[in-house]
């Protein structure tokens, strides 16, 4: 028998099969999905003086957020908004890691970081005003220390280097903050920046939202170790989180945070948690995902992980959910009305700024459109 033969008859597992080390990724958790407090020695002490203010402060912001987040849901379905990315799932990633910021600090965002835009005071309708199309952020970047959402995907963690560099060239003790997605993290420019920040030591924290699918692509497609371990590879730390406990995602991006500003470097912190919904309301995720899957995750609710710690810890009573529900109802009425005054976006806005000195091809565009534009007023597009 040949060789040839002898190998044909062995069954090949494919690269995209291979098994993961059997070691359990670590997982610093400090607030079960039952809403218990559990102890952690390297990370107690940045929540260790947290107030039942404060606390209630968190479940406040989550609950806010989520109420706007559905809002602007049901306004793209009605076609207020041209596309929405919902947060839904994630809130605790986002309020956690957003309260760990100081003032000083400054944000790069994606398309998805609302909870964080809250954090910062960014006026939720000026997110909205983006997505309808009526302004490309409608936020002063340098009032908030929050940059303009970025569409591109991975490409904020080059910048979020770059100004890490200079904040370190400049003798500052603030630190900067990336967010991006699982799905970004394949991507080559936070391997570029993640090479950047290690060589030059910039105080820099990179806090990836693994929840779990880019768009359709679950991550074991993309990787075949956790993503907190490929920090290691570029010579800096690396940590994964439970993403639905707000108090780990504070305790550890303020660790993070610390390490920066102290000149220790950049911090990869993993933020594991799950996208409830869909990837944007363009998105099916039934197509791919299972519902039993779906329903797992929906038991490790955030939000009501916390308000069960908060009741079992007699932190907040029945008077403090009543009226924050009076409040989320009231942001949610404030959202629509707006979103509804806001004017229709200028349907010819694309067509400038293509090119510097006009182009006949663009030209050409702008009135192949705009007699398509002419032809419902005339009832022919009907």
């Amino acid at each position: 028998m040949t060789v040839e033969s002898t190998a044909a008859r062995k069954p090949r597992r494919s690269a995209g099969t291979r098994k993961s080390p059997s070691t359990k990724p670590e997982l610093v958790q400090l607030l079960t999905p039952e809403g218990k407090r559990v102890k952690n020695v390297a990370y107690d002490k940045y929540v260790a003086d947290i107030t039942p203010e404060e606390l209630r402060g968190l479940y406040r912001d989550m609950v806010l957020t989520r109420r706007f987040d559905a809002e602007a849901t049901s306004l793209q379905r009605q076609g207020e908004l041209g596309l929405w990315a919902s947060l839904l799932g994630q809130e605790a990633a986002q309020i956690g890691s957003g309260r760990a910021l100081r003032d000083d600090d400054y944000v790069f965002p994606t398309y998805r970081e609302h909870g964080v835009a809250w954090c910062r005071g960014v006026d939720p309708t000026n997110l909205l005003g983006m997505f309808r199309g009526v302004n490309n952020g409608g936020w002063d970047p340098n009032s908030n220390n929050f940059h303009l959402y970025t569409i591109v995907i991975g490409s904020q963690t080059l910048h979020a280097t770059g100004y890490a560099m200079g904040v370190a060239k400049d003798g500052a003790d603030s630190a900067v903050i990336a967010y991006f997605g699982d799905g970004a993290s394949s991507q080559g420019d936070v391997a570029e920046s993640f090479t950047f920040s290690a060589v030059y030591n910039a105080p820099v924290v990179f806090f990836c939202q693994n929840n779990q699918w880019a768009i359709s692509e679950p991550t074991e497609k993309q990787t075949r170790v956790p993503l907190y371990q490929r920090a290691q590879g570029f010579g800096f730390p690396g940590v994964r989180v439970d993403g639905n406990d707000v108090l780990a995602s504070l305790a550890v991006t303020k660790w993070a945070l610390e390490r920066a500003r102290a000149g220790e470097g950049p911090t990869l912190v993993e933020a594991y948690t799950y996208r409830m919904g869909a990837h944007t309301t363009s998105d099916d995720p039934s197509k791919y995902r299972a519902d039993e899957e779906r329903e797992a995750w929906e038991a490790k609710d955030p939000i009501l992980r916390l308000r069960r710690y908060l009741e079992s810890s007699n932190h907040a009573d029945e008077g403090f959910f009543a009226e924050l529900e009076t409040e989320s109802e009231a942001l949610g009425r404030r959202v629509r009305e707006a979103v509804r005054a806001m004017p229709d976006p200028d349907r010819f806005a694309i067509f400038e700024h293509a090119y510097a000195d006009g182009h006949a091809l663009v030209d050409e565009e702008r009135a192949g459109f705009a007699a398509y534009q002419a032809s419902f007023a005339d009832g022919e597009g009907a």
